[in-house]
């Protein structure tokens, strides 16, 4: 259900054909970049975390070689960064793990994109199933999110 809504996003803007399926897996960085043929770093995975409410999602869309940098988000959003439990992923934000995405999410879902993506022409979210991407210039990742807007709450995953 969850790729299909992508999917149906996706003609809207003319582009439901540059979504990509796999054969195999491509829910975790290293699985993604295999199917896609590319370094892990551009992957774009979406972290998932719960609103100060607990009513909502915040999606963080980061480069693949990145993890939550748990001061950086505190200092943003005023409170500690709390992942989605598995049972809240798909309700909160409309795909199952490891398909997690920011696009065809619910209307009250938060989405921001994390500046470490801005260093690569193109990058590769998942598109709403464990084997699927597509992908996108970081204009078109912000423009077709509808993104909130450009953070800076992570780090290197080395540090």
């Amino acid at each position: 259900m969850s790729l299909e809504s992508v999917k149906q996003y996706f003609k809207s803007l003319g582009r439901e054909n540059d979504i990509r399926e796999f054969s195999q897996s491509s829910a975790t960085v290293e699985l993604a970049a295999q199917a896609v043929g590319t370094a892990p770093a551009r992957i774009a995975k979406t972290l998932s975390f719960y609103s100060k409410e607990k009513d909502h999602a915040i999606l963080i869309v980061t480069a693949g070689d990145m993890k939550i940098d748990n001061s950086k988000f505190k200092h943003f959003f005023g409170m500690k960064a709390k992942m989605l439990a598995k049972e809240d992923v798909e309700p909160l934000t409309g795909h199952g793990i490891g398909g997690v995405c920011p696009f065809a999410n619910p209307s009250h879902t938060e989405i921001y994109l994390d500046q470490s993506l801005k260093r690569f022409e193109t990058v590769f979210p998942a598109a709403g199933s464990g084997n699927s991407a597509i992908e996108l210039t970081c204009s078109e990742l912000e423009n077709y999110t509808n993104s909130k807007d450009w953070i800076d709450v992570c780090k290197p995953m080395d540090q």
